[in-house]
């Protein structure tokens, strides 16, 4: 591997894991409290996630509870549910938060494969600008003469298998997620 891809390792893996992360919040038929690690809440003067201002635990295989440790913080928790739009049906039970999630249509279902292929497609974008990065690097790398044009083309061709490898990977997890989502 060339110094050009090895360089940016980092970022590729921060691109899948991030991907990973994205792809959590999406409903599959069984609840997860991954779910609302993307939500952000208005409290303090601050954005904070849900699993900092309190405690999240599953009640039954399609309800989560949220006991929030400050009591006074509960509204603003409902409130920034309300506004991720996550499907849930919330219940104020004065002391904590009561998720319910109602089965999935085959509506929702297909709903939900729509949004992972936007954000896999978001990926793969943000891919192909790192491909983009790391191919300027290689041929201002040989315009100043630091290569010569048998390395040049074999960097290239190393990027381009690394990129056709971490394509395949994304693919695995995007299409391992619609089967979740897809699965009854």
């Amino acid at each position: 591997m060339n110094q050009y891809i090895s360089d940016r390792q980092s970022a590729f893996t921060q691109l899948e894991d991030y991907f990973k992360k994205d792809i959590a919040g999406l409903r599959t038929g069984r609840i997860n409290p991954a779910m609302l690690d993307a939500v952000q809440v208005e409290a303090y003067g601050t954005r904070s996630p849900i699993n900092a201002l309190g405690n999240i635990s599953l009640s039954d295989s399609s309800s989560i509870l949220i006991s929030a440790w400050d009591k006074s913080v509960l509204k603003d928790i409902e409130k920034a549910l309300v506004i991720a739009d996550l499907g849930f049906s919330i219940v104020n039970e004065g002391e904590r938060l009561r998720l319910s999630m109602p089965p999935l249509t085959e509506e929702n279902r297909r709903e939900l494969v729509k949004k992972l292929g936007v954000k896999f497609e978001q990926a793969r974008v943000e891919l192909r600008k790192l491909r983009d990065e790391i191919k300027t690097e290689i041929e201002k790398a040989f315009a100043a003469k630091e290569l010569g044009e048998d390395d040049k083309f074999r960097f290239l061709k190393e990027l381009e298998e690394e990129i056709s490898d971490r394509n395949n990977n994304l693919k695995e997890i995007s299409d391992k997620k619609e089967k979740d989502i897809m699965t009854i």
